[in-house]
């Protein structure tokens, strides 16, 4: 009885999480792989990029010597990382607020204000594509900045995930703020944001990201040069040199760096901004 007790008791959920780290590790290597092959493919010869082989038998830096002298990579990228950083900072002090007021304000419509908000998630934007560039044309912003941006700027996503987290914190801190005279801004920019600072950095990363990786509207909004985002200079760049795939995944390789550095340096604070904020 002893043995068949250990059994049903210590091997079965054993092999139960053997079966788990062995789904998780085939998970991991599926999703992994392409980008190794993009890295390694990048490093490797025109006549040699489409071989199969994962480890490049003629190594070579000339890709990346290409694409950083032959085309205007670098403006490419300072456009996309100036957009992300302009629209992470001031959504997420925009959304930030917004959520505030929905989660602890109590005014008229409130609720029917935040469902009106958590609607627009269930539009795709495909559909309000069209729209947007009339909005935009009429109010003269394409080809600039400012079209690229604005309308980048709203997230019904990003307010919901705050007001969420937002709910969840004790209120007992922010009673005794209002106790001790202070108003409602300043128990938002004192109290509030410095304890939001995990939700606000996994936000900063999904929103970067989200931007850098953009491609739709820049596409519609944009007709400069001048104004080119890395993902349309790569498109482009893959236009004008259909099959030289050594340059197109250089190039494809320096633009995912960013993307996986945010992920890995926070990659602690998306996780944990999800178990904290999750469904309430």
């Amino acid at each position: 009885m002893a043995s068949e007790v250990n059994t049903v008791g210590g091997r079965r959920p054993l092999s139960g999480r053997v079966g788990l780290t062995v789904l998780a590790i085939v998970v991991s290597v599926v999703s992994v792989l392409p980008v190794l092959w993009m890295v390694s493919a990048a490093f490797k010869t025109r006549s040699t990029v489409t071989d199969g082989n994962l480890i490049p038998r003629e190594f070579t830096v000339d890709n990346f010597v290409y694409v950083f002298t032959e085309v205007p990579f670098v403006r490419y990228l300072w456009n996309s990382f100036f957009i992300s950083v302009v629209i992470t900072a001031v959504a997420l002090l925009f959304h930030s607020m917004a959520a505030y007021a929905l989660a602890r304000l109590k005014f008229p419509g409130r609720e029917k204000i935040f469902m009106a908000i958590f609607s627009t998630l269930l539009v795709t934007a495909p559909v309000v594509l069209i729209p947007l560039f009339i909005v935009v044309r009429q109010l003269g912003m394409l080809d600039s900045y400012a079209g690229l941006i604005i309308p980048a700027i709203f997230n019904a996503f990003g307010i919901f995930l705050l007001r969420q987290f937002y709910l969840g914190l004790p209120k007992e801190l922010e009673e005794a703020a209002v106790l001790d005279g202070c108003g409602h801004w300043r128990v938002y920019w004192n109290i509030v944001l410095p304890m939001s600072r995990p939700i606000l950095s996994a936000l900063a990363v999904f929103f970067f990201l989200a931007n850098w990786n953009a491609f739709v509207w820049p596409l519609v909004a944009t007709n400069d040069q001048s104004l080119t985002v890395v993902q349309l200079g790569i498109a482009s760049f893959q236009t004008q040199y259909g099959s030289n795939w050594n340059y197109i995944l250089a190039a494809a390789t320096v633009a995912a760096l960013p993307m996986l550095a945010l992920f890995f340096a926070f990659q602690r604070q998306i996780v944990e901004s999800i178990k904290t904020s999750g469904m309430k």
